[in-house]
């Protein structure tokens, strides 16, 4: 027998797959013994579809956690019917369960994959915020040093423990603010921030309680006698509610 021929008929794959009929089987059985170049040939051939397996693994999409474990669930509840059932298929058995356990292995790479894409997303996001707080506590500092800026020192009014430092500068009418201390409010209530001209407040926005030594850019005003900080309803589009006055400090020009 000419053994090249009988390698490249496609008997390897036929017995590996499971596809050889029990007769092939027992032939290919003997003709390993015979010939150290066709069990060389199956060892290879056995190899490659391992290989491929884990070469070609992807990145799940968002959400597929569960349908993962399941997969992976199923595939050892059908593993373990193979080798109850079939028993006396020998080696095409085991090839099987190896094929069941290595889509296991790689839905399970590809859930640890995807984890530490996650992770890594979330690190991301951590870094552009500190970024973030950097530019504004940076931005915040050249502020406080500008000579055309006032500082305006908000002090707490009828037992208030609120307190904030308003910078505003003169030339180009910004205004900035610092909180020092304020208390969480409900999520139905906001600051609001009013600059007093004469006896009229006017509206500089409203805000949250923000991170500590982060600098609030406030709406411009060209004038301000004082400045006052009130307690509103969410999106409070009106006047300020005097019996909500949390602090207050005088513009000296």
């Amino acid at each position: 027998m000419n053994i090249q021929e009988y390698i490249s008929s496609g008997i390897i794959e036929s017995y590996v797959l499971g596809l050889a009929s029990p007769e092939e089987r027992v032939e290919f059985d003997k003709m390993c013994e015979l010939y150290p170049e066709l069990r060389e040939a199956r060892t290879n051939f056995e190899r490659s579809i391992e290989k491929q397996a884990f070469q070609n693994s992807i990145s799940p999409p968002a959400g597929s956690k569960d349908r993962i474990w399941s997969a992976i669930q199923q595939s050892t509840v059908e593993s373990t019917k193979v080798i109850t059932m079939e028993p006396r298929q020998g080696r095409s058995t085991g090839l099987r369960w190896f094929a069941a356990a290595a889509v296991a292995l790689l839905l399970l790479a590809s859930y640890f994959a995807y984890t530490l894409y996650t992770k890594n997303r979330a690190l991301q996001a951590r870094i552009e915020h500190n970024d973030s707080l950097i530019n504004k506590m940076t931005e915040g500092e050249k502020i406080m040093h500008n000579p055309n800026v006032m500082v305006v020192n908000m002090v707490g009014l009828k037992g208030s423990s609120s307190s904030a430092n308003v910078y505003w500068d003169s030339t180009s009418t910004d205004v900035y603010m610092v909180v020092k201390n304020m208390p969480k409010l409900p999520s139905d209530k906001q600051y609001q921030l009013w600059a007093l001209i004469g006896s009229k407040p006017v509206n500089l926005g409203l805000f949250d309680l923000p991170e500590s030594n982060v600098v609030l850019k406030m709406k411009n005003t060209q004038e301000a006698d004082a400045f006052a900080i009130t307690i509103e309803n969410r999106g409070n589009s009106g006047g300020p509610d005097l019996g909500q006055l949390q602090s207050m400090g005088k513009a000296k020009l």
